[in-house]
């Protein structure tokens, strides 16, 4: 089976030829034709032979190893080539756009023939073609930029039935006729809706996501099937591109372990998630403090001041250190809850109250795969 970057390679050629035949055949019968909007379907087909070309250096240029200026590689350059063809499609759809008005403004006589509706006709079998085929290879790679291609492909074989509608529309009408500028409005505008929609969807992998439900509570789940392993915690996984991550992990274990005992946990989950999801993890352990009375207690008198706090998503890494007389603990608070701060100063003072000889220390988590459970 060809690897991911050769598949979205040759896919993303195929992509270019079949645009340079398209605008090839356009620009001949839309000179001839003097129509516009046949000329702006052919200029259209140049902007998708530049986002096919964007693909290809944005693939090649994402595959590159870890450098000691980039050590986690280079994969995010894939949603940038993704935001890239995105921005090519936007300036389809405003072309498209200010064309159709300014048709509207100035029409021009056109001069349409039976040759003139057979090419616009085989354009938009091309154009579906190259849509379908475009979508199954980004199925295949899971490839965003391809998947982008494919939307843009459909768009304009949208775009070239309307060119071929109107045309048929004025052909028929011996001119009296003329929708051209109308229909390429409104086609401007479903090809600007499919730009924002993929570039929001690039630009929020580029600022980065929550990792998918599945794959979270899956690898909580075989963590939590480890000898030993009591609790799973504060797991983050930062995105490198397709597959790649580098994350962390706290889990939780009886404080009794000895290190030899919790080196053999930290290789197991490290050896399971790196050949299994392809995810570099680094593991944190949480002492499960209660084997001692007091402990018991206190994390008991701690679980009943939360009850008061809905806004408390979780508390983990409980531990009270009696020598140091600390109580120490981690919160996750919802994200949208906003007096943060309150609520902390709250539970922190009533457990002061509760334990007046004990340092309270709260440590603020984030919700990063909290919400997955």
């Amino acid at each position: 089976m060809e690897n991911r970057e050769k598949v979205i390679i040759k896919t993303s050629f195929v992509g270019i030829i079949g645009n340079i035949l398209l605008v090839i055949g356009k620009a001949i019968v839309g000179l001839l034709a003097s129509s516009i909007s046949i000329i702006l379907d052919a200029v259209n087909n140049l902007t998708d032979t530049l986002s096919s070309i964007i693909t290809i250096v944005g693939t090649k240029l994402s595959t590159k190893k870890p450098d000691k200026k980039h050590p986690y590689g280079h994969g995010r350059l894939e949603y940038v080539t993704s935001t890239l063809v995105s921005v090519v499609i936007l300036f389809a759809g405003f072309l498209a756009i200010y064309e159709s008005i300014k048709t509207l403004i100035s029409p021009e006589d056109t001069k349409y023939d039976v040759y003139s509706f057979i090419v616009i006709g085989i354009a938009i079998v091309g154009k579906i073609a190259l849509g379908i085929f475009f979508r199954i290879r980004a199925k295949k790679t899971d490839s965003d930029a391809l998947k982008a291609s494919g939307i843009d492909a459909l768009m304009d074989a949208l775009l070239s039935t309307s060119t071929l509608i109107a045309a048929l529309i004025t052909y028929f009408t011996n001119g009296s006729v003329k929708i051209e500028g109308y229909v390429g409005i409104l086609i401007g505008l479903f090809i600007l809706k499919s730009g924002i929609e993929i570039m929001r969807d690039s630009i929020s992998k580029i600022v980065g996501e929550r990792v998918d439900n599945e794959t979270i509570n899956l690898i909580k789940k075989d963590i939590l099937e480890l000898e030993n392993v009591k609790g799973v915690y504060d797991l983050i996984l930062n995105n490198y591109g397709k597959d790649r991550y580098i994350g962390s992990v706290h889990v939780e274990v009886d404080d009794h372990l000895r290190a030899g005992e919790l080196q053999i946990i930290e290789r197991q989950i490290a050896t399971i998630c790196y050949e299994k999801y392809n995810i570099i993890m680094t593991v944190g352990f949480y002492a499960l403090n209660e084997s001692d009375p007091f402990s018991k207690e206190a994390k008991i008198a701690l679980r009943n001041i939360l009850k008061d706090h809905k806004e408390v998503l979780q508390m983990h890494g409980f531990y009270v250190d009696k020598d140091r007389k600390i109580i120490s603990f981690d919160l996750i608070f919802d994200f949208s809850f906003e007096k943060v701060n309150d609520s902390y100063n709250d539970i922190k003072q009533k457990m002061k109250g509760t334990y007046p000889e004990y340092e309270i220390v709260i440590i603020i988590d984030k919700d990063f795969s909290l919400s997955s459970e």
